[in-house]
């Protein structure tokens, strides 16, 4: 469930994580999953089909959000805008930013967006998970963007080796120099608490990640 400490601010669970209060409810884990998802479709695939719009830098305004989503899902006329501010707020994934009244996603967009994120203090190293089979043709010919407008890369093996089991039982997990990347002016922009994104990434800068073993393609 979504709650709110007055002292310490939104959390999901049935106390604050920092002095053990209560909380004031906001809503219940059906909720928070089905608005999460809704939030996740609008910013990232299909504002239109809510006749929304994001602008060039992924923004919708909060009070216009709010008021599609009741309009296409009549049992949601309890919601106000902090409810999404809280969903952003407390994602555990930082999927979201939220900045005066405007709510957008920081990664994952199949609409096209322009966005300004933070490229300072980028990890030395990122990764990437491919199945076994991409392995030697991504190595050859470097990463590009597929099914989203970015390639999305991860702070740690292990968050890359999750994200790829969503795809293959046993991803392969490529190193990215990402020093020697920005060296030579590829940008790498931070979205979310774990996720970096950048345009593509040449191979010169790829490598298998240590830990995998040689014959995993």
């Amino acid at each position: 469930m979504l709650k709110e400490c007055a002292q310490h601010g939104y959390f999901r669970a049935e106390s604050c994580p920092v002095c053990g209060g209560s909380g004031r409810f906001l809503m219940n884990d059906r909720e928070l999953d089905h608005l999460g998802r809704v939030m996740t479709g609008v910013l990232r695939h299909f504002p239109e089909k809510y006749g929304l719009a994001v602008d060039d830098k992924g923004w919708i305004p909060l009070p216009t959000l709010v008021q599609a989503i009741q309009g296409r899902h009549r049992g949601y006329h309890w919601l106000r805008a902090h409810h999404l501010v809280a969903i952003a707020e407390s994602d555990p994934k930082g999927r979201y930013e939220v900045k005066d009244d405007r709510v957008r996603a920081t990664y994952g967009h199949t609409v096209e967006v322009n966005l300004d994120l933070p490229t300072e203090n980028v990890p030395p190293e990122l990764y990437f998970p491919v199945t076994p089979e991409e392995a030697s043709i991504v190595l050859e010919v470097g990463l590009k963007p597929s099914d989203r407008r970015k390639v999305h890369l991860s702070r740690t093996a292990e968050d890359a080796r999750a994200a790829g089991v969503v795809r293959t039982p046993e991803p392969v997990i490529l190193a990215i120099d990402a020093n020697a990347a920005q060296a030579e002016g590829i940008v790498i922009m931070r979205a979310g608490k774990t996720v970096f994104l950048t345009d593509q990434v040449p191979a010169k800068f790829l490598a298998r990640h240590s830990a995998e073993p040689a014959t995993a393609e």
